[in-house]
């Protein structure tokens, strides 16, 4: 009896002393990693204070991968090669002089290559959106590339994945890829529907439940369909009934884009190299990349932004754009957590004299993170920014446009989680022309918007304050 205990007294502390060296290991690596302080000092207190709950959170949430590499450099170089070749006309029109910086910033650390002369084609609603997209996929001859956050299986994610299967019984190669967090309520019968018919289907990063895995923190939430090398769709609707149908309480405001021309080959190589990650499928022919028209005198750069390389390449172009705005910056976003760099920034181009015009929806689908965005809130509004609460339902637009000079969309929210954990992809477009374009929009939708007004926003009860800064605290987890 007394072996038994002794043997138990034995293999319990030799279980507390690794336990206790392996989160003391934890904080050393969190420690030397060399982070924001910011988040370096929380997480090391929820070790220490609560170990058990910190490391599986940890596990979950909190590993930096900024070096490690989901693709090899070589093979990411092969792919890129594409987009890049063929140089800018002679009489292009040319990056305004103030954005140089920018598009060289843009192409040092994403390879973005400029892209010269797309026709852009804005949707402000999903019955649009869907409705072109239909017909595109129709009208393909040789290839289809779809990639979707979320593909929902409902009225309208049966349209999209009917069209796809009776083009792959055509003989067309259709390709599809999904976000498995993001497509965690669809059916796994949905997607083999469109196997058993010839398309080739992945999931993005793969988690499998009861295994353990920190892929969940990180999602793949760009939005690319690219069609025969000539056109393509990106932006923030997904496919799901509720960007046409709206939601309960509202409409769902949202805007997506079509490309045809250069543009398109940009998106291509961003579909291709998600698509080598999940199949190690290499696919750099030029039948993917065709010769194109040319549309207009816009100039683009489409990027890429991920938790993986070594920049937060999305998060740093904003900043930029922002602090080198002269007259004004509007944006449109459904989710409003900032990193304390573009807090900064924001309220410096603020108190700066720059109009600053920041639009929220004034109803949330996710409470939590409506709550606290609102905490950040109360420094904007002390420094000037105007902030705009859109009523008619759910806000979903991204948008950032500068000084009728540029205007960045795509699939990114401005929140933590877009600039430093998804998958993403943006567009920066150099034009007055469509920044124009954008920015009417952007008037259009103030008018469906209640202003708010600092005086009152400042004087909200206090129980409703301390909820709001309390949730601010998990604003990189929401």
């Amino acid at each position: 009896m007394l072996a038994t205990i002794h043997i138990s007294f034995i293999v319990g502390t030799v279980f507390i002393i690794l336990y206790c060296l392996t989160i003391l290991g934890l904080v050393v690596v969190i420690i030397t990693e060399n982070r924001n302080p910011l988040k370096t000092i929380p997480w090391v207190i929820v070790l220490l204070l609560a170990p058990g709950i910190g490391l599986l959170f940890y596990f979950f949430f909190g590993q930096d991968n900024r070096k490690q590499r989901i693709i090899s450099r070589r093979t990411y170089k092969r792919i890129m090669k594409r987009p890049q070749e063929g140089k800018l006309p002679q009489d292009a029109c040319v990056v305004p002089e103030t954005y140089k910086p920018l598009s060289t910033l843009l192409s040092n650390s994403n390879q973005a290559s400029l892209l010269y002369g797309s026709d852009i084609t804005i949707y402000t609603n999903g019955k649009d959106k869907l409705r072109e997209l239909l017909a595109e996929i129709g009208n393909a001859k040789h290839h289809i590339h779809l990639q979707y956050y979320i593909f929902c299986d409902d009225e309208t994610g049966n349209k999209v994945k009917d069209a796809l299967i009776a083009k792959a019984q055509e003989g067309i190669e259709v390709r599809v890829l999904y976000d498995d967090v993001g497509c965690w309520n669809v059916k796994k019968s949905f997607f083999k529907d469109m196997q058993a018919a010839g398309i080739e289907v992945y999931p993005f990063l793969k988690v499998a439940f009861p295994i353990l895995t920190s892929k969940v923190n990180y999602r793949n939430h760009r939005k690319i369909v690219v069609i025969d090398g000539k056109v393509g769709f990106m932006g923030g609707m997904n496919i799901a009934d509720r960007y046409d149908k709206g939601i309960s309480w509202g409409t769902w405001r949202d805007t997506h884009f079509k490309f045809t021309g250069k543009g398109v080959h940009g998106l291509q190589a961003a579909f291709l190299i998600d698509w080598y990650v999940v199949s190690k499928k290499l696919l750099n022919d030029k039948i993917y990349y065709p010769p194109t028209e040319t549309f207009g005198d816009n100039i683009m750069q489409i990027v890429t932004s991920g938790p993986v390389g070594q920049w937060r390449i999305l998060l740093q172009a904003t900043i930029f754009l922002i602090a080198n705005a002269k007259k004004y910056v509007f944006i449109q976003t459904p989710y409003f957590l900032p990193t304390e760099g573009l807090n900064q920034a924001l309220q410096t181009a603020a108190l700066g004299g720059v109009d600053i015009r920041l639009m929220l929806p004034k109803r949330s689908d996710t409470r939590t993170a409506n709550m606290a965005s609102h905490s950040f809130i109360d420094e904007m509004v002390k420094t000037g920014v105007k902030v705009y609460f859109y009523k008619p339902g759910f806000l979903h637009s991204k948008m950032v446009i500068s000084d009728d000079a540029i205007a960045c969309i795509g699939s990114a929210n401005m929140d933590f989680r877009s600039f430093e954990h998804n998958f993403e992809i943006n567009a920066f477009v150099y034009q007055k022309e469509f920044t124009l374009q954008m920015k009417r929009i952007f008037l259009h939708d103030m008018k469906h918007c209640e202003r708010l007004v600092p005086s009152r926003w400042l004087k909200r009860p206090l129980k409703q304050r301390m909820t709001e800064s309390f949730m601010r605290l998990f604003s990189p987890l929401l």
